[in-house]
């Protein structure tokens, strides 16, 4: 007998690819972040990599860094990988014209930062709701075939 397999519906597939690199995020984050913290433990409290705009940088590449992977490891190109990257690095550098000017402190940064990203992201995501939706399959196919084309 032979199962058939049917297509999951495309708001099904696009929910679950944000999921997906959100649990990317939050594993480089738990993963990633301690390391930066230990290797800038040792400098004074007042040292650059202490204050909280460049400390928001290394939080959002700490979560870039495996969501970039998990996107390569499904079949996207540079192209998407580079927009959902910058899309997360946005959330917080939005917002740093208020730390800078006292209106937010560094976890009001931390906190709005994350959220902005979130949604950011969701924006970089419905921008482009075929790259999003497709199954692993299409995105590994087609980034197969235009790398394996030969130049005319």
């Amino acid at each position: 007998m032979t199962k058939t397999h049917r297509p999951r519906p495309r708001a099904l597939s696009f929910a679950l690819h944000y999921l997906q690199m959100v649990i990317a995020m939050a594993v480089g984050m738990m993963l990633l972040y301690p390391l930066w913290l230990l290797a800038v433990g040792g400098a004074p409290e007042s040292a650059w990599v202490h204050r909280a705009d460049v400390d928001s940088l290394v939080m959002a590449t700490t979560m870039v860094i495996p969501m970039a992977a998990w996107m390569r490891f499904r079949g996207h190109g540079p192209r998407p990988i580079v927009e959902m990257s910058a899309a997360m690095y946005a959330g917080f550098v939005v917002l740093f014209p208020f730390l800078w000017l006292g209106v937010i402190d560094a976890g009001g940064l931390m906190l709005l930062g994350h959220v902005l990203m979130l949604l950011v992201m969701l924006v970089a995501m419905l921008a482009r709701p075929g790259e999003y939706s497709g199954s692993h399959a299409h995105h590994a196919h087609h980034s197969h075939a235009a790398t394996d084309q030969e130049p005319a």
